[in-house]
């Protein structure tokens, strides 16, 4: 029970970090578009990968540094752009609405979810690298049940930021409000990817 405890908390701490994913699950939420799709792919994503971690990936990436660069390029090209959306989105008020770009699709909501975990660098170092790590140093059977207690973390996330979001409508139903999350999200998509060309 400690170790899923332990697990719990430590993917908790790391998946609660302001970033695109959270934020376009935030927003999807709070346009009540594809809520249960978005939130399952962002779930069913972060328990494979923290899956392979404790498998064993994230011994061979730390034996394979040209992989981790690779993933680093990859991943600051990815959230410069994702940045620079977001900063369109800030200054065109006509783009400011719940639901970004119109009626948005149940293809493309899931597309680019995929897109903004899976090309996302950070995802990587949290969910195969660090838990991964943590996980592997409690031998087994732990390092699954601790596994068990991130995923746990995930899922509760996930719900409460998909479900609870809701309650925020009013405050989003006002452009200026729209404006200051896109602002924000374009600082920071924009200030993790110079970070990661920085450290190559």
């Amino acid at each position: 029970m400690s170790l899923i405890a332990a697990g719990f908390f430590t993917g908790l701490s790391l998946i609660v970090a302001i970033g695109a994913q959270n934020a376009f699950v935030l927003r999807m939420a709070i346009a009540r578009r594809h809520v249960l799709p978005v939130i399952t792919v962002c779930v069913v994503s972060d328990a494979l990968l923290i899956t392979a971690g404790i498998a064993g990936i994230a011994t061979i990436l730390d034996h394979a540094p040209g992989a981790i660069d690779v993933i680093r390029w990859a991943g600051a090209i990815f959230l410069i752009g994702y940045g620079l959306f977001a900063a369109r989105r800030a200054l065109r008020p006509s783009a400011l609405s719940a639901a970004p770009g119109g009626a948005v699709t149940i293809g493309a909501a899931l597309v680019t979810c995929l897109t903004l975990t899976w090309l996302n660098p950070h995802t990587y170092l949290d969910t195969v690298l660090m838990l991964g790590s943590v996980a592997n140093h409690y031998g087994n059977p732990g390092r699954w049940w601790f596994g068990a207690g991130a995923i746990v973390a995930s899922v509760v996330w996930f719900a409460a930021l998909g479900w609870g979001a809701r309650y925020l409508r009013a405050w989003f139903a006002k452009p200026a409000s729209w404006r200051i999350l896109d602002g924000g999200v374009a600082v920071l998509m924009l200030g993790l990817g110079a970070g990661l060309i920085t450290s190559a």
